[in-house]
């Protein structure tokens, strides 16, 4: 199975109508669980992505109360420009080497951070806000990975992802 950020990068160099199909076929789904530390409440974690940095992600506690919104994944970008010194030596660009299939043409390069961050909302207005780090960053949430959630009262939820 192609990695998101395999499909990201091949959705790249499609025409774009093509580019929204390839996409939408990369789109990746995932469930986590997690528990406070004194495990008077549960979570079930279920997420889908919309690309390898975004996507909706819901949590149903054990006390019957559901959140959900989106999830983003924290990136930085570099322009191409500022890393040409990198090329030098290597005049078939970096094929084979696991960072670039070869020099990337593209004005941006991503940086993914493996940080995740979201702010999900429940029905009656409160709020759970959650910090993931991910194991595979350029796969997204598809990479696993494990955090903790913020309830409303201030208890913590240690969470985990596994891979997809």
């Amino acid at each position: 199975m192609n990695t998101l950020a395999n499909c990201w990068r091949a959705g790249r160099v499609i025409a774009p109508a093509l580019a929204t199909l390839s996409l939408a076929a990369c789109m990746t789904t995932g469930t986590g669980v997690g528990n406070t530390r004194n495990n008077d409440v549960s979570a079930s974690f279920a997420w889908k992505s919309t690309n390898d940095r975004t996507g909706t992600l819901t949590a149903s506690l054990s006390n019957g109360k559901t959140y959900s919104g989106k999830f983003f994944q924290i990136t930085s970008e570099s322009r191409i420009d500022e890393l040409g010194p990198l090329w030098g030596g290597w005049h078939n660009g970096w094929r084979g080497w696991p960072y670039w299939d070869a020099q990337p043409s593209q004005a941006f390069v991503t940086h993914y951070s493996g940080r995740v961050v979201a702010n999900l909302d429940a029905s009656d207005a409160t709020h759970m806000r959650c910090r993931f780090q991910l194991i595979r960053p350029t796969d997204g949430m598809a990479g696993g990975g494990e955090g903790k959630c913020q309830l409303p009262s201030g208890q913590e939820i240690n969470a985990t992802f596994a891979r997809s």
